[in-house]
């Protein structure tokens, strides 16, 4: 097949679909791939990388132009009128927006959003989602510590003793996890709290202690435990109690890092105003969650705020500022859904009884196949 790797055109979008590692494969399975100059450049490859693993260098409308293209996001309406009708087109595509999915549709593509993997075990070598939020959890913890004005760690020093920050995390899913283990590498004394009793174990595996908010009804039990790793929005019961928790701990915190999503739907608010106002002066807060929304009102998408003189960093895409790692992880993912797509004849496959496949189509020949309600 002819593959496309186009230049991310968007905003503040620095990675890159494929890489030389993955297309020296994909040209190894008899593929022609053809990269938009510069694709790679954000991300630290240059032209000359993909040449010589045996790709070919072209503009927007050669890399468009393939049968199957590979992006790292949506692509724009003067993106999608470089595309033939009946192309190919893989990333993360926003499954969730009806509009971005009619958007496809209507140019004539079989879409696939990788976002929309099951997670399953079979899914975790293309599960886009987790290899990007470990990226972000660790990204969240350097950016604290270039806001934060003290040191993490607690040093002794002739001039006196400096004390460890606190720091307090609120979602344990993989970019929680990612932030407590660095966190606790930068030597901070690390707290995390999440609505899922499942990871309490493993939060405190890697040294952190848990904010336990205990539940009170069957409701609140089966809305935590949630569906396919997530969990579901939970009553109004249990957040009034976790709210005065988180109140009480991020009072104590000097730095906050919030994660909590849930795909599709606005972020649940787990920081509020009233608790940010008694935050000490410096505190810094990092949203994960600002690009849905926010876990904290006073955030504001892709800016750092200071508010009650805490300081509240809101980017809404924190792989791409580690572009070359986010790009090489993203580019195996890809490649690794590829092997679900493409036949031993190196010829486009549409399996629809692989339930990875299913999952992630959008759209094929003319037909929406996900419609979000």
């Amino acid at each position: 097949m002819h593959i496309g790797v186009p230049l991310e055109t968007q905003a503040g979008e620095t990675r890159v679909a494929a890489t030389p590692e993955t297309i020296k494969k994909l040209i190894g399975q008899g593929h022609q791939v053809t990269v938009q100059a510069g694709a790679g450049v954000a991300a630290s490859i240059t032209d000359t990388a993909y040449v010589a693993v045996g790709a070919s260098i072209g503009d927007a409308a050669a890399a468009f132009g393939a049968e199957l293209i590979l992006k790292v996001v949506a692509p724009s309406d003067a993106e999608l009128a470089l595309m033939n009708s009946g192309a190919v087109l893989i990333g993360m595509l926003n499954p969730f927006s009806n509009e971005t999915i009619a958007r496809l549709n209507a140019a004539g593509v079989t879409a696939f959003a990788l976002e929309a993997a099951p997670r399953t075990s079979r899914a975790q070598s293309l599960d886009v989602l987790s290899s990007q939020a470990n990226i972000a959890g660790y990204k969240a913890v350097m950016l604290a510590a270039n806001h934060y004005p003290r040191f993490m760690p607690m040093l002794m020093t002739a001039a006196g003793t400096v004390k460890a920050a606190r720091v307090l995390i609120l979602g344990a899913g993989v970019a929680g996890l990612q932030a407590i283990a660095t966190a606790k590498r930068l030597g901070a004394v690390v707290e995390a709290s999440d609505v899922r009793p499942a990871v309490k174990e493993q939060i405190e595996s890697l040294g952190a202690k848990f904010v336990d908010v205990p539940f009170e009804t069957d409701e609140e039990r089966e809305c935590a435990v949630g569906v396919g790793g997530y969990a579901h929005p939970m009553p109004a019961s249990w957040m009034e109690r976790q709210a005065k928790a988180v109140h009480e701990r991020a009072k104590q915190a000097d730095i906050v890092i919030t994660t909590a999503l849930i795909p599709g739907r606005k972020a649940p608010t787990l920081l509020h105003e009233a608790t940010v106002a008694e935050m000490k002066p410096g505190s810094v807060v990092i949203d994960l969650a600002a690009i849905q929304g926010g876990n904290c009102p006073l955030t504001e998408l892709d800016k750092v705020v200071v508010k009650h003189g805490v300081t509240l960093v809101g980017h809404g895409n924190l792989p791409a500022m580690v572009a070359a790692d986010a790009s090489a992880l993203y580019a195996r993912n890809l490649l690794d859904f590829l092997k679900l797509v493409i036949a031993p004849s190196s010829a486009f496959h549409l399996n629809l009884e692989d339930d990875i496949v299913a999952a992630c189509l959008m759209c094929k020949g003319g037909e929406i196949v996900r419609v979000n309600k």
